[in-house]
């Protein structure tokens, strides 16, 4: 076995691995990012360690690949918080973080605190790397656990405040298990009974849909999910962060349900009597609430975990494997069109007269601009094979019910997290240089984390910044209102409200390309001149303050 250092063992693991960016703030990791200086991975130095883990996230969502991330003891809580959203997206992630040596435990070290603990809640796997012989097997499980099952973020604290173990020397064997270095990293599929069983429920249904989560979309299943529907004639709706499986103009999608939703899915979802979860855990936000469907309502759901089958409802059949492969299988069967030709055209009719009202406000010239007509725009001038990174709140709403491609995309989304999608646009580029990659957000979202277009200009990551900005945390309305009892106070907006800044000129005066869209009919050659820049650009929208993305549907 070689003998080197084990920087230089992280560096030589990670290149074998098909990493293509580790994103950091220092001091760590300073041995293996000098040895990277011939590889092909980029070094993207963030500002904040919340960032930098966002970065990741996007790098992962975005490739299936593990994302790395980086950030000394002081910085380790910092960067375990960004870790909460690639936990709740199950998104693979290895962090690298410094921590104690044994002998300055419990003597007031500088900068000490024991923050291993705190990545216990916030990640799949926490391990402790406290001698440089133990690199090599903790390197390798660090990216089994992130890529395995529901796939997730892994930390390995390594002993020093910056990671010093790094440059102790031993002899260090350099084994990658390719399986890990992606996800799915295992596809199985049930047993072929158990496939049948599932088939025999679906025949007797007379209202079945369809739900693809987001392990449909981890598993690349969009295109066997399709024919599934296309084959047995059964409706078809996407969860938030399966939004770009199906095209938005195939004849038996019906929209995204849950909370973050389409008024039309819903009341569809109200009526059927059979729900067919695929790669969905069932959680609040897709069944808003566990409202629909209500339980009782019978259920095949198919997932890889299976302490997920049947947590939420009592599942009719449960079947354990990977959507992709799992629906393979399906489709060989001898499927036919089930006979519920009304239930299909109740269910078309449904969205087309969603669509036709809500096709009023996408045709919009008001001004400032409404959100529903700047997706309608930029549903048109985003190219195909584009990358879309979604933050959450009223973004993701206006944006799944109104972003709608027919066109090869990929969409990653926030889970929870505001502030998520700029650094996540960021880490998704650096996985996919050569494709268009764009981050819509409101301005709430960007302030969080607005100090990384710098990082953008510096390490030549251009991502497109769509920004609806309209000075205010609008999303707050109802809340603020209910607090004050419908009568608010002439002081109310000091909760919400924010100055009045330029993104545009802020990018402007920073090395990137800004440009402020007024009127709605300048908003696709914004985006172009913005594409053909080729830095990293933000095209500001003058948003309406008073357009409140319509609450979820439910009975």
């Amino acid at each position: 076995m070689p003998k080197m250092t084990g920087g230089r063992f992280i560096a030589e693991f990670l290149e074998k691995s098909g990493v293509d960016a580790v994103f950091y703030v220092p001091t760590i990791l300073s041995r293996p990012l000098a040895e990277m200086d011939n590889m092909k991975i980029k070094r993207v130095l963030a500002h904040a360690e919340k960032s930098a883990a966002y970065m990741a996230d996007g790098y992962a969502r975005a490739s299936g690949k593990p994302g790395v991330c980086a950030a000394q003891a002081v910085g380790a809580a910092n960067l375990a918080a960004g870790l909460r959203d690639a936990l709740l997206g199950n998104s693979p992630i290895v962090a690298l973080t410094g921590g104690r040596k044994s002998m300055e435990k419990h003597k007031g070290a500088y900068q000490e605190n024991d923050d291993y603990p705190i990545f216990e809640k916030l990640t799949k796997a926490n391990f402790q790397v406290d001698q440089v012989e133990r690199l090599p097997d903790l390197m390798r499980q660090a990216f089994r656990e992130a890529t395995t099952g529901n796939p997730g973020p892994v930390n390995l604290q390594m002993a020093g405040n910056n990671g010093q173990i790094e440059d102790d020397y031993a002899e260090l064997e350099l084994i990658v298990e390719d399986r890990y270095t992606k996800t799915p990293s295992h596809r199985f599929s049930p047993p072929i009974e158990e496939i049948k069983q599932a088939l025999r429920v679906i025949e007797k249904a007379k209202k079945p849909v369809i739900i693809l989560g987001g392990g449909a979309r981890i598993s690349d299943a969009g295109e066997e999910a399709h024919e599934f529907s296309k084959k047995t004639g059964i409706p078809i709706a996407t969860s938030v962060a399966a939004y770009n499986l199906i095209p938005e103009d195939y004849e038996l999608y019906i929209g995204v349900p849950g909370t973050y939703s389409r008024e039309c899915t819903n009341r569809i979802l109200s009526e059927a009597d059979l729900f067919i979860f695929i790669g969905s855990s069932t959680g609040g936000q897709v069944t808003h609430f566990w409202k629909i469907p209500e339980i009782g309502t019978k259920v095949i759901q198919i997932g890889i975990d299976p302490s997920d089958l049947g947590r939420n409802y009592p599942n009719e059949i449960s079947l354990l494997g990977d959507a992709k492969t799992t629906l393979q299988q399906i489709l060989k069967e001898n499927l036919t069109k089930l006979k519920i030709d009304d239930w299909r055209e109740k269910s078309t009719n449904i969205v087309n007269e969603w669509k036709a009202e809500l096709n009023k406000l996408r045709d919009s010239d008001s001004k400032p601009i409404r959100p529903e007509r700047l997706m309608k725009e930029l549903s048109e001038v985003i190219p195909e094979d584009s990358i879309v990174a979604s933050d959450t709140g009223h973004t993701a709403m206006w944006t799944v019910q109104n972003l709608w491609m027919n066109k090869k995309w990929n969409f990653i989304r926030c889970a929870g997290s505001l502030g998520w999608g700029f650094p996540a646009a960021i880490g998704a580029k650096c996985a996919f240089p050569d494709k268009n990659v764009f981050c819509l957000t409101g301005d709430g979202g960007l302030w969080y984390h607005f100090t990384e277009l710098e990082t953008a200009v510096r390490s030549d990551i251009p991502t497109i910044t769509i920004v609806n900005n309209n000075n205010a945390l609008n999303q707050e309305y109802d809340i603020f209102m209910n607090a004050y009892d419908g009568k608010p106070s002439n002081r109310w907006t000091e909760m919400w409200y924010f100055n009045k800044v330029s993104f545009a000129e802020l990018a402007n005066n920073m090395g990137a390309f800004g440009i402020r869209v007024t009127d709605p009919v300048d908003i696709k050659e914004a985006v172009k001149e913005a594409m053909k820049s080729k830095k990293p650009s933000i095209v500001e929208i003058d948003g309406d303050v008073n357009a409140l993305a319509p609450t979820a549907w439910s009975k």
